[in-house]
C-alpha cells in the first residue's frame, strides 16, 4: 500500500537535502498572561507518553497555562526523569507501560493520592510500528505485528480512559458532581485511508470510535472525552520514521524540514505546540460543552482532494 505522505515526502526531499527549506518558522508558545492565571489554573493532569514528542509539548503548555501539577507517565524512565527536570517543579515522572493495565491504574492512583483528584488525563502514548510489507499490504498482513501496535495504541488508550473514569466520575449514588477531561491522541491516519500502515491506521480509527462510544456514557457523569488528530509533526518518532523511509543522506534537521513542508496550508506549518494548544483548549473550561469530538489539526489536509480532470488545452487563435 502506497503511503501518501511518504510519496509527497520523497518528492520534496531532494531540494531540502540540497540546502533548501520547507515550511515556515516555528510558532513559539507564549506563557499565560502575567499574574492573570491560565486556562488550566490549578488543574492536575496526567499524560501518558509524556516524556517526549507531543506528550512533552502538551505537558509544557499545560504548565504554562497554570496547571498545578503534571504527571508524566512513560515507559522511558531515563528520558522521563530528564523531561520532568526540564519542565520544572510542577512536573513529576512516573514509570508506566500502557500495555500493562496495573501500571496505568497505579499512575492514576498516585496522582490522586498526591493531589486529591485528577482533572485531566491525556492518553498520548503510542507507537508507529514497523514499516515492513507485513504491515502495509493486506494480503501479507502480519497479525502479530498488528496486535503489538493495537496493544499500545488502542488497549493502552482504553486503559487510560478506564482508570481516569474510575476517579473522575462520581461514585454511584453519592450525589457528587464528578467531572474531568479525558483526551486521546488520534491521527489524520485515522481520518483518511492510505496515510499509514494498517496497524497504525486501524488503531487511530479505533481511537476516534472509542471517544464517541465513551462520550455516550461519560457525559452522564460530567466527564468529557475527546481526541485530537494531528497532521505530521516533526517529533523524534516521526523524524525517525521518515529518516528510515528516505534512506541515507538525510540528517535530522533535513528530515524535519521535509516533514514541515508536507502541509497544504500556505504560510503555516504544523508544530508540536499547535497540538499542545489544541489539548489545552479541550482540557480547559473553554471546551466545557465539547465531548465526543475529534479535533483535527491538519491545515485542511483531510478536508478535500483535488481531481485530475482532463481539461482541454486552449488553442491559440489563428
Amino acid at each position: 500500500m502506497m503511503l501518501r505522505l511518504v510519496g509527497v515526502a520523497r518528492r520534496k526531499a531532494a531540494p531540502v537535502m540540497a540546502g533548501g527549506t520547507a515550511g515556515g518558522e516555528r510558532w513559539m508558545s507564549a506563557a499565560a498572561v502575567a499574574n492573570g492565571g491560565g486556562r488550566l489554573e490549578g488543574k492536575i493532569a496526567l499524560i501518558t507518553g509524556g516524556a517526549s514528542g507531543l506528550g512533552k509539548a502538551a505537558a509544557r503548555e499545560f504548565i504554562e497555562e497554570g496547571a498545578q501539577a503534571v504527571i508524566l507517565a512513560d515507559i522511558n524512565s531515563k528520558l522521563g526523569l530528564e523531561t520532568a527536570r526540564d519542565l520544572g517543579p510542577k512536573a513529576r515522572f512516573l514509570h508506566c507501560d500502557v500495555t500493562a493495565e496495573d501500571t496505568v491504574a497505579a499512575a492514576v492512583d498516585a496522582a490522586v493520592a498526591r493531589h486529591g483528584r485528577l482533572d485531566v488525563m491525556l492518553n498520548s502514548a503510542g507507537v508507529v510500528g514497523p514499516l515492513s510489507p507485513g504491515t502495509s499490504r493486506l494480503a501479507s498482513l502480519d497479525l502479530a505485528l498488528f496486535d503489538a501496535v493495537m496493544s499500545v495504541n488502542v488497549r493502552g488508550t482504553l486503559a487510560g480512559i478506564k482508570h481516569a473514569t474510575r476517579v473522575m466520575a462520581p461514585a454511584a449514588g453519592d450525589g457528587g458532581g464528578g467531572g474531568g477531561s479525558i483526551l486521546c491522541m488520534a491521527s489524520i491516519s485515522g481520518v483518511l485511508g492510505g496515510l499509514g500502515t494498517y496497524p497504525y491506521s486501524v488503531s487511530k480509527f479505533a481511537i476516534a470510535g472509542i471517544v464517541k462510544a465513551a462520550a455516550a456514557e461519560l457525559s452522564r457523569s460530567g466527564v468529557r472525552v475527546n481526541c485530537i488528530s494531528p497532521y505530521a509533526v516533526p517529533t523524534p518518532m516521526v523524524v525517525g520514521q521518515f529518516s528510515a523511509l528516505l534512506g541515507e543522506g538525510a540528517d535530522e534537521a533535513q528530515v524535519a524540514a521535509v516533514v514541515r513542508g508536507l502541509g497544504e496550508l500556505r504560510g503555516a506549518t504544523c508544530e508540536a505546540v499547535d497540538i499542545a494548544r489544541a489539548a489545552v483548549y479541550l482540557a480547559s473550561d473553554d471546551a466545557k460543552y465539547v465531548s465526543g469530538h475529534n479535533l483535527v489539526v491538519d491545515g485542511g489536509f483531510t478536508s478535500y482532494k483535488h481531481m485530475n480532470l482532463p481539461f482541454p488545452t486552449k488553442q491559440p487563435q489563428e
